[in-house]
């Protein structure tokens, strides 16, 4: 069997929630380490004296398991097998598996002494129908491809090897963690992608959306995926794929159309986006959003690579990395000028900048204009991939980001 590596950040947060009343959902694109999370978590179980007998553990796209494909089925199985005295562990794999899932988990947290941990691979694990049933009794636990850290952790680097060519190598592989299997092989790496980004599209897009267009589909990725950190909209996209040509009149496609197809790709957690926050007016605002893919390696799978918008390569790590820490993430509005990001936890607030240098004159007074000019007194911060020796500047902090990220 694979030897599992930790992932000590998540077995921290589901041992934070263990033994409280509610269900505790595991969510992220496929393939990005939910199964083998809940794997480490059986393995907690069993370091701290949990019996066996006391955990029941299933993945539920075992065809062992092909009878329990409806929520009775499934509500007699799982009974028959919870221990009449002390607590039951409940790990569950892949729910999604189960037609009307959520009746039975429901089910069994109110009759049993049961502690329920589940994964799933799309957002229709937090429908509304859902949400409805076990309101108030769920928590979400955001799982994410690998972050930086992680990566240098899964992957065997010689000593000789840089931070920087490390840094380097995540930038051109991404975070999936199934490619440390393939030792930074480009190919099979390039292979293994596409069957994850396949699966995705097909089984939690395509099977979801009622009369859905692939090639249309298709095309509102690709767009995201050139346009990762620009400001945009639903409209934006539909004018400017109906201007490449190749949509005559009768087959353009509607902004609503776009909208739809913007909501099951973020269901199916391949894009996320991003509101943007008007500083000094301190409101959200309602149009136009940036989005910001799940993992970079699926954005070279489709355009390939290209250095000429590295920066908002950056920016997209960085943000995927302010959502691993636990932040609320907008973009931020501050006269005409904008700052990368504005993250939020609790009642500390951060105003990010990246970009790939700060060396330039120009570049660096673009930069610190946008924060020198929010008048407030929170953390600023500049992201780069300066190694410089000045560290702050009118009270901002400047660090390289390698660094930050680990």
């Amino acid at each position: 069997m694979r030897t599992l590596i930790d992932r000590p950040d998540y077995i921290k947060a589901l041992n934070q929630h263990k033994d409280v009343d509610l269900v505790k959902i595991l969510t992220g694109i496929r393939r990005c380490g939910k199964s083998s999370i809940l794997s480490l978590f059986y393995n907690e179980l069993k370091k701290n004296g949990i019996d066996d007998n006391h955990i029941i553990f299933m993945n539920l796209e075992s065809l062992r398991y092909r009878h329990l494909n409806n929520y009775l089925n499934f509500y007699d199985d799982i009974s028959s097998k919870i221990v009449s005295t002390g607590r039951t562990y409940i790990l569950l794999d892949e729910i999604q598996s189960v037609d009307g899932w959520e009746k039975a988990i429901e089910s069994l947290r109110l009759e049993y002494d049961v502690d329920i941990y589940i994964t799933g691979s799309n957002a229709y694990l937090l429908s509304s129908e859902m949400a409805t049933l076990l309101t108030g009794r769920y928590v979400e636990i955001k799982i994410f491809p690998l972050s930086f850290k992680e990566f240098c952790l899964f992957y065997t680097f010689d000593p000789s090897v840089s931070v920087e060519e490390k840094f380097t190598r995540y930038m051109q592989l991404g975070g999936m963690p199934i490619l440390a299997q393939y030792n930074m092989d480009e190919t099979l790496c390039h292979q293994a992608l596409e069957g994850i980004y396949s699966t995705v599209v097909m089984r939690d897009i395509m099977q979801r959306i009622p009369q859905s267009d692939f090639n249309t589909l298709q095309r509102v990725i690709r767009f995201l995926c050139s346009n990762i950190g620009s400001i945009t909209s639903p409209n934006r996209i539909s004018n400017l794929l109906s201007a490449e040509g190749e949509l005559d009149k009768k087959s353009r496609i509607a902004g609503k159309t776009v909208s739809n197809y913007l909501e099951y790709i973020q269901n199916a957690f391949i894009f996320y986006p991003v509101e943007r926050y008007d500083i000094k007016g301190k409101q959200l605002l309602k149009t136009l959003e940036k989005y910001y893919i799940a993992d970079i390696g699926f954005r070279h799978l489709l355009l390939g690579y290209r250095d000429a918008d590295r920066g908002h390569l950056l920016e997209n790590v960085v943000f995927l990395e302010l959502l691993r820490r636990h932040y609320h993430v907008y973009i931020g509005k501050i006269h005409d000028l904008e700052v990368d990001f504005i993250a939020e936890k609790h009642d500390e607030k951060i105003y990010i900048q990246v970009t790939e240098s700060m060396l330039s004159e120009e570049t660096r007074q673009r930069e610190l204009k946008p924060l020198m000019t929010i008048p407030d007194h929170y953390s600023k911060l500049v992201l780069s991939m300066d190694r410089d020796f000045i560290h702050f500047e009118n009270g901002i902090r400047m660090m390289y980001l390698p660094d930050w990220l680990g």
